[in-house]
């Protein structure tokens, strides 16, 4: 009896070709959207502007983060923070664009083709990932031209805006399992109270030792501090002296968050968009 060979879309290296094919679909129908609107990458760089506008010329002559006396090397110890905290807020963007495209009916229309189930939610990460790239590029050339230096080497500095984009990737995981999760984009919107804090309450303006004791220790274990402790380190920028462990291994938390965060969120968000219409 002759065995009939298996059509090539049947095999292992089909069904992968077509699904980094459906993948590559995704991203590239999300930077066609971008192209079309560049207003919505212009609005999510605004904020961290304002921010760098607003703690570093406004708030920063007032702000002792070295024990040396008041905004010494503040420029050096926010902007690290600043990169850390837009990584942080990004997910926010996440949310909306999949509570958009849900609401518009995108997800539905992609759900009833044969795409592979795992396209919306892995080019998405994949769409916003370097989307995030573009963010700290353009950050980092604004941290240039205020003053802002590296003092780390080439290999350190990488290896920070590496770490940066690490816990950006996690937190997309976040993002999309909201917007799956919210009715709509306004919804996804008003959950922006709840990320404010999540940035905020961090090593990201001020060390947590200048911090209430029970609110230090929330800032000093919130990933955002981690990887701007990181950071900080590897750029050879000022970093407050920290007592507790995310503090005095700040590398190692700064990868093992990202890592809990996306052991978490990513199967949220797989089972919540398998479970969409039910």
């Amino acid at each position: 009896m002759t065995t009939l060979a298996p059509l090539p879309d049947e095999t292992l290296a089909g069904r992968l070709k077509w699904t980094l094919h459906d993948y590559r679909t995704i991203v590239g129908q999300e930077f066609t959207h971008l192209w079309r609107q560049p207003v919505n990458f212009l609005w999510q760089l605004g904020f961290p502007i304002v921010m760098v506008l607003l703690f570093v010329y406004v708030f920063g002559s007032a702000m002792d983060v070295t024990g040396q006396g008041a905004g010494v090397d503040y420029v050096a110890y926010a902007m690290p923070g600043l990169f850390a905290m837009t990584m942080a807020f990004g997910f926010m963007n996440t949310a909306m664009a999949v509570a958009s495209a849900k609401e518009k009916g995108f997800i539905d229309r992609v759900r009833s083709m044969p795409m592979a189930s795992s396209a919306v939610v892995v080019g998405r990460n994949i769409a916003d990932t370097i989307h995030a790239a573009i963010d700290l590029l353009v950050l980092f050339l604004i941290a240039l031209a205020i003053g802002w230096r590296s003092e780390g080497t080439v290999m350190e500095t990488l290896t920070a805006f590496v770490l940066l984009l690490w816990l950006r990737f996690a937190l997309i995981w976040v993002g999309v399992w909201i917007g799956l999760l919210v009715k709509n984009v306004e919804q996804a919107g008003n959950l922006f109270a709840l990320a404010f804090p999540f940035g905020m309450v961090s090593s990201v303006f001020t060390p947590p030792e200048l911090m209430p004791g029970w609110l230090g220790t929330i800032a000093a274990w919130n990933p955002v501090s981690a990887t701007a402790t990181a950071i900080r380190e590897l750029f050879g920028n000022p970093v407050a002296a920290g007592s507790s462990w995310p503090e005095q291994h700040a590398l190692m938390a700064a990868v093992i968050w990202p890592v809990v965060i996306t052991v978490i969120f990513l199967p949220l968000g797989v089972r919540r968009f398998r479970n969409l219409g039910r």
